[in-house]
């Protein structure tokens, strides 16, 4: 049984990854979710109040790279709060309408199509801006990848 536990905490870890590059699965729900259940089929005897302390942490810092890893990606091409929310909508819809390619396809055009309608910036400058989105947004899955490995290792040296 305790390797079935293992692989039920393991995918929802996995799924939390591939929440990194689909928005729509909120990622940090699924690493809680694998310590509860590891405290469910386990013991919550490791998880003490330093443990929670140390996870929210890193769950504020998830937010907080995703928000401004994004937001200094357009406004670095001189975007504006405009390109910002195109390129957020762009995100969460983007891989609904184009499934694969959508994840960067969605906030470059959400940047472009916000700055030409909202700021009536010249095409030439909004492509620049949707440009500056993608680049946020690696930047943001790429910071948010390398927290989510530190709460797993942190959960697994508490835990083994």
């Amino acid at each position: 049984m305790e390797i079935f536990y293992w692989s039920i905490i393991t995918i929802l870890f996995v799924i939390g990854f591939v929440g990194l590059v689909y928005p729509i699965i909120p990622s940090v729900l699924f690493l809680l979710a694998g310590y509860l259940l590891y405290g469910v089929f386990f013991s919550f005897e490791p998880f003490g109040w330093f443990f929670w302390v140390i996870q929210s942490f890193f769950v504020v810092l998830l937010f907080v790279a995703d928000y401004f890893a994004n937001m200094i990606g357009i406004q670095k091409y001189g975007g504006s709060k405009a390109g910002v929310w195109g390129s957020t909508i762009g995100l969460i819809v983007g891989p609904f309408v184009i499934p694969f390619l959508g994840i960067l396809i969605g906030p470059f055009i959400g940047a472009v199509g916000a700055e030409l309608i909202v700021n009536k910036r010249k095409f030439k400058d909004s492509l620049k801006i949707g440009f500056g989105s993608v680049v946020g947004f690696v930047s943001s899955v790429i910071t948010k990848t390398i927290i989510q490995v530190l709460m797993i290792v942190y959960f697994l040296f508490i835990v083994l």
